[in-house]
């Protein structure tokens, strides 16, 4: 991996230089503040990214007009007072030696946040299909507003001292509902039956930009190249536009996909989507334009990218949440310490879910620096602690490897043979095993730090007493709850703990008690396998939502297996070969069931915490072990544990 002739190279775009094939694309923050201009918190992700080194840099999205942000802490381009905040971001990335262009927006019916105001706008009133809602038609001379918009807002990141600016019109936003049937209705100049009709908008906003940058200055535009949406249109259509947006102006093509109506979770790229799966679409646009094109695809590998470049599917690979994950990562390649990369595990916790739920600013689930780098501490502990930390799941691994990192002395107890905790059992579902992947990494990680690491060792009161550590971690997680059901202690039932790592292995026809996520995945790992299987959930609705990207495909799954989903469903009791179940006060019975699998989640294990009170030492409760929870609460929890006695 050392060598990366391809993905190293440098390349010239017009008046841009760059040292290397690597970009990092937008995404999301909600770092902004709430008047749109950038914050210091801008700044210090941005900062933090552009020390990897990529070539380069494009920001999250950044409004050109007020009437299509996607909420009030989107950075804005609308206006001469955001030159001077733009320019900050824009310096810090040259102050690393880096490339940075800006992206230009309009969210169109896709914004919430304008929906709800009744203030969205798209070329015709049709709802979006994500949030429902109707946008209001644009009149030709809000249309014509919009795309000068679009030309002011480029000249001001030229003036703010941007090395290029890229057009926005992919996933479902404002250019992309000009060019998709499903969204123009219109039947002016800027409707249509054909793709070429309906790109007219999109072209003029392309030369609209090019006339306030001048011909030197490099313009980016990323696409969908395919909509992935049932009635949307295809690659192969979009073939016959991309020549015009070159002729109109483009120099450079980012060949995204799909929109965030799209089914099967496309534009999220969740584990279940390989890495580079899109590099496809990157060779369906090179065979039509010659100008470089960017690849884009849950890419985490830089040796991957070499070769997606190498055979000429592309011309530069983005890397988007792999630089949340690790941002170091193409330093650590270029160096020979591929072993050391972080590798993102397209769980989507710290980011576009965070985003897509309203859950609060970026984070990485695997990452706690990610989101928080302004409070991130960066020089070891003035006084270093003795730090023990007891369990080896997310959190505790989290938890050793930032103590260490600090100077602490730290000792790491595990009563298994192993490291990993819940994650163990998390990574056998189908399409999980990066999440082993992962936790065997991070483990290796913390035994390479020199972390003294003691495993099939149980942390008693005597060893506290005799040791003596000045703070204690508790990450000793959680043990699955058993409900109380009449015949729950017949041989034929078990747990779902015991079901995904093989000590149990049922045939014929299972009944799986709890329909959240530990649930629904031992159901899709027991369906994978052939079984019969029936899931039984005390609520309405599954936990597991399909808004998110993992829940639409595991939903999907287990209804292509024609598994049988019960919602509103108690179990009443467990028989020899048959469970009875009330819904909606009718009881019935299921029958025949060979097998009864409980899966209705963890309760937190953490006795020593009383030890510890009684012998007065500090210590903090993470991760399960506090109460069941995500990776990226037990990470964050882990790490602001440590940053809090360390500062």
């Amino acid at each position: 991996m050392s060598q990366l002739e391809h993905v190293l190279s440098p390349l010239k775009v017009k008046s841009l230089t760059l040292q290397n094939r690597v970009v990092m694309p937008p995404m999301g923050t909600n770092l902004g503040n709430s008047d749109g201009t950038v914050s210091e918190n801008n700044i210090a992700y941005m900062r933090r990214r552009a020390a990897g080194e990529p070539g380069l840099i494009i920001t999250e999205i950044t409004a050109i007009h007020e009437g299509g942000i996607v909420g009030p802490k989107q950075i804005g381009a609308y206006d001469d007072r955001f030159i001077p905040g733009l320019a900050r971001l824009a310096s810090t990335v040259h102050e690393k030696g880096g490339k940075i262009a800006l992206q230009l927006h309009h969210a169109g019916r896709e914004s919430m946040y304008l929906l709800s105001q009744g203030k969205a706008v798209g070329p015709s009133a049709v709802p979006s299909i994500v949030f429902r809602g109707t946008p209001r038609a644009m009149t030709l001379d809000e249309i014509k507003e919009v795309i000068a918009s679009f030309g002011s807002a480029a000249r001001r990141a030229r003036e703010a001292g941007y090395d290029a600016v890229e057009i926005h019109c992919a996933h479902g936003y404002l250019l992309t509902q000009f060019l998709s049937a499903l969204a123009n209705e219109r039947t002016d100049e800027y409707g249509g039956t054909t793709l070429k009709e309906r790109s007219r908008f999109a072209m003029e906003v392309i030369q609209a930009a090019r006339r306030e940058v001048g011909s030197d200055f490099p313009v980016s535009v990323r696409i969908s190249a395919e909509e992935f949406i049932k009635g949307g249109y295809s690659a192969d259509d979009m073939q016959t536009i991309l020549p015009d947006m070159v002729k109109a102006g483009a120099d450079i093509i980012h060949a995204s996909f799909g929109t965030h109506g799209s089914p099967a979770g496309i534009t999220q790229a969740p584990a279940e989507y390989e890495p580079g799966f899109n590099a496809w679409l990157a060779r369906k646009v090179k065979d039509v334009v010659d100008v470089p094109v960017i690849a884009v695809g849950r890419f985490n590998d830089p040796a991957q990218a070499d070769e997606v470049i190498g055979r000429g599917d592309a011309d530069l690979v983005a890397f988007g949440r792999q630089f949340l994950a690790d941002p170091d990562f193409l330093i650590k390649a270029r160096e020979g310490r591929s072993e050391d990369i972080c590798r993102c595990i397209a769980c989507n916790q710290g980011c576009i879910e965070r985003e897509i739920l309203g859950e609060g600013d970026i984070r990485c689930a695997i990452n706690p620096e990610t989101g928080q780098e302004t409070i991130y501490p960066t020089r070891p502990a003035e006084h270093p602690k003795n730090v023990w930390v007891v369990g080896s799941g997310p959190a505790g691994l989290t938890a050793a490897s930032e103590a260490h990192r600090l100077g602490h002395r730290v000792t790491l107890f595990e009563r298994n043979a192993e490291a990993g905790g819940q994650i163990r059992y998390a990574s056998r579902p189908p399409h999980k095993e990066i999440y082993g992947e992962w936790i065997d990494w991070l483990a290796g990680q913390v035994e390479k730090a020199g972390v003294d690491f003691k495993k099939q060792t149980e942390v008693t009161g005597e060893m506290l007493r005799e040791g003596k550590p000045d703070f204690v971690v508790l990450a000793t997680g959680g043990e699955p709850v058993m409900p109380t059901i009449p015949g729950i202690e017949r041989p034929c039932v078990t747990d779902a703990w015991h079901v995904l790592d093989g000590r149990v292995k049922p045939e014929g026809r299972v009944l799986v008690i709890g329909g959240g996520l530990i649930g629904m995945e031992t159901a899709d790992f027991l369906s994978e396998r052939g079984l019969e299987v029936t899931l039984a959930e005390m609520l309405k609705r599954s936990p597991v939502l399909k808004i998110t990207s993992h829940g639409y495909m595991l939903h999907k799954r287990l209804r292509d297996r024609n598994c049988r989903l019960l919602f509103s469903a108690e179990v009443v009791s467990i028989g020899d070969g048959s469970v009875e179940i009330a819904m909606a006060g009718e009881k019935s019975t299921l029958s025949p069931i060979d097998h009864v699998v409980i899966a209705v989640g963890l309760r937190p294990r953490n006795e020593l915490k009383k030890t510890l009170d009684d012998l007065g030492i500090s210590c903090a409760l993470v991760g399960d072990a506090l109460d069941p929870r995500r990776i990226i609460e037990a990470v964050e929890e882990g790490a602001g544990a440590i940053w809090e006695i360390s500062r």
